[in-house]
C-alpha cells in the first residue's frame, strides 16, 4: 500500500479525543528526537569555551549522537518487534530523558559526549516505533495518511526548530538548557504514552547483536581516528590503531550480517549496483551538509558576530528552500530522471562549497554566506529526494523496512563521517585565534568530496544508458 496525504483525512479533531491526543504525544516525541542532533548545534561555541572542547572534538558533541543513533538504528526496530513498540518506545525516551539530563548538568567534555551517545541509544530504541505506533493507533485508512501527513511535516521541520528553539535557549538561558529541555517533555510523553495507545503484539525475533555492536564500534574507530589525526596528527599512536580497527570491525559486521540468521542488514539490498552507488553518494553529500551547517554556525557566532537565537534563524533559508522546491521534483524526477538531478544537486552543493570556502573575517551574512546557503540548499533538495527514489526502487515489499533503515543510517552515519572529516581538516589548517583560517581548507576537501559524488552520479547514468535498450 502507499501511503500519501489524502484530501479526505480527517483532522485530529475529527479523529477522537484519545486517538488524537495518542497522535499528540507520539509526534511530540517525534519532534524531540528529530531536534536533537541540531538543538545543540548554535550552542556549541558557549559549549567550547564553557567546558574546554578543543577545535576537533567539539564535533564529538553532534557526532556522538549520530554515531549511536546510526549504528543502533536497526537493532532498535528489531526490539520493537520482539517486546512490543510501546514497551520499546517507553524505555528509549526513558533512556533519552536521563542522557539529556546527564548531558545538561555535565561538567567536563567527556561527560556531554557519554551522555550524547545515551542520548543516541535511547533515540535508536524509540525513534523505529513512532512510525508504527502512528500508523496502528488509526482506525482506517484516512486516519492512517493524516497521521503520515503530519509525521512527515513533524519530520521535516524538526531541524529549523531545533536550531531556532536551541538559540533562543543558549541565548536568553543556557546551552543546558538545549538538552534539559527534553526532561519535562520526555517525562510527559512517557506518563501519557501508557494511558493513550495500547501495546502491539510481540513478534518472535533473534537479535543480531554482533552486528549492531561491530557496526556501531567500526564507526566510532573511523570517526575518532580522523578527529585523532586533526588533533595529534596521523603518526600519533591512536590514529592509524583506530582506522585499522574500524576496517577490521566493518570487515566484521560485513561478514555477520552474511551468516545471520536475521541480520540487521540484508546485504542483497547492497548488490544493486544502482542502489549501492545512490546510498554512498547520499551518505557523502549528507555529511558535507552536516559539516557546513557545522562551521557556518560557528562562524555566524564567532566572526559575524550574530547571537545563538540568530545564528539558528539564518538557517531558515535553507529550509525554506527546500520546502519550496520538494513541491516540484515529483515532476521533475518523471522529466529528467532522478540520476541525473542527483548529478546537477551534487555539482550545486561543490559550488556552495567553493563559495563559503572565500568567507573571511571582514564578510556580511547577505554578502558571504546567503547566496552559498541558497545554492546548496537546492542542491541538497536535488541529491536527497532523488537519492530517496533510487534507493528504495525496486525493493521487494517485505524488504522495504530493511531498505529504509539503512538508508537512515546512512544519512545519520554519513553525517557524523562527513563532520570527522573536513572538521580534521579544518583543525589543521587552522591558525590558532584566527577561525576563518581553516574554513578554505575544510571547503574545498568538502567540493571534492561533493564532486567525487558527482562523478559518481554520472557513471551509474552512463552505466544506465549504455544498458537502456535503443
Amino acid at each position: 500500500m502507499t501511503y500519501s496525504t489524502s484530501p479526505h483525512a480527517p483532522p485530529i479533531s475529527e479523529m477522537g479525543s484519545r486517538r488524537a491526543l495518542a497522535l499528540t504525544v507520539i509526534l511530540s516525541s517525534q519532534m524531540m528526537l528529530q531536534m536533537d542532533f541540531l538543538i545543540v548545534m548554535v550552542a556549541l561555541p558557549k559549549i567550547q569555551a564553557d567546558l574546554g572542547f578543543s577545535a576537533a572534538t567539539l564535533s564529538w558533541v553532534p557526532n556522538a549522537f549520530a554515531l549511536a543513533l546510526g549504528g543502533l538504528l536497526l537493532l532498535g526496530g528489531r526490539l520493537g518487534d520482539a517486546f512490543g513498540r510501546v514497551r520499546a518506545f517507553q524505555f528509549g525516551i526513558a533512556l533519552f530523558v536521563l542522557a539529556s539530563l546527564m548531558g545538561g548538568l555535565a561538567q567536563s567534555p567527556f561527560m556531554l559526549i557519554i551522555a550524547r551517545v545515551l542520548q543516541g541509544v535511547g533515540a535508536a530504541i524509540a525513534a523505529p516505533s513512532v512510525l508504527a505506533l502512528v500508523t496502528n493507533i488509526a482506525r482506517n485508512e484516512a486516519e492512517r495518511n493524516r497521521g503520515l501527513a503530519l509525521f512527515i511535516t513533524v519530520s521535516s521541520v524538526g531541524a529549523s526548530a531545533g536550531l531556532i528553539l536551541g538559540g533562543a535557549l543558549t541565548e536568553y538561558f543556557s546551552w543546558r538548557w538545549s538538552l534539559l529541555i527534553n526532561v519535562p517533555v520526555g517525562l510527559i510523553v512517557l506518563i501519557m504514552i501508557g494511558r493513550v495507545v495500547g501495546e502491539t503484539a510481540r513478534q518472535p525475533s533473534q537479535f543480531d547483536f554482533g552486528g549492531a555492536l561491530a557496526a556501531t564500534l567500526g564507526s566510532i574507530a573511523l570517526v575518532f581516528g580522523f578527529i585523532n589525526a586533526a588533533e595529534h596528527g596521523w603518526a600519533h599512536l591512536g590514529t592509524l590503531p583506530s582506522l585499522v580497527v574500524a576496517v577490521v570491525l566493518l570487515g566484521a559486521f560485513w561478514v555477520i550480517e552474511g551468516r545471520a540468521r536475521q541480520p540487521l542488514l540484508d546485504l542483497d539490498l547492497l548488490r544493486n549496483r544502482t542502489r549501492a552507488i545512490a546510498l554512498i553518494v547520499m551518505g557523502i553529500i549528507v555529511g558535507m551538509h552536516f559539516s557546513m551547517l557545522f562551521l557556518v554556525v560557528q562562524y555566524s557566532q564567532k566572526v559575524l558576530g550574530l547571537g545563538p537565537l540568530a545564528a539558528g534563524l539564518a538557517y531558515l533559508p535553507v529550509t525554506g528552500t527546500v520546502f519550496a522546491v520538494t513541491h516540484f521534483m515529483p515532476g521533475l524526477i518523471a522529466r529528467f530522471s532522478a540520476g541525473r538531478l542527483q548529478f546537477i544537486g551534487c555539482l550545486l552543493v561543490s559550488a556552495s562549497f567553493i563559495e563559503f570556502a572565500l568567507m573571511g573575517s571582514d564578510g556580511t551574512y547577505v554578502g558571504v554566506v546567503l547566496v552559498p546557503m541558497l545554492v546548496h540548499s537546492l542542491g541538497i533538495t536535488l541529491v536527497f529526494t532523488p537519492g530517496t527514489v533510487l534507493t528504495m526502487d525496486g525493493v521487494p515489499a517485505e524488504h522495504s523496512g530493511s531498505a529504509s533503515g539503512l538508508l537512515q543510517m546512512d544519512q545519520q552515519i554519513g553525517g557524523a563521517l562527513g563532520i570527522a572529516v573536513v572538521t580534521s581538516v579544518f583543525a589543521m589548517t587552522s591558525i590558532p585565534g584566527d577561525f576563518v583560517s581553516g574554513l578554505p581548507g575544510a571547503f574545498g576537501v568538502a567540493a571534492l568530496f561533493a564532486l567525487f559524488a558527482a562523478a559518481m552520479t554520472w557513471f551509474l547514468e552512463l552505466k544506465r544508458r549504455s544498458s537502456a535498450p535503443s
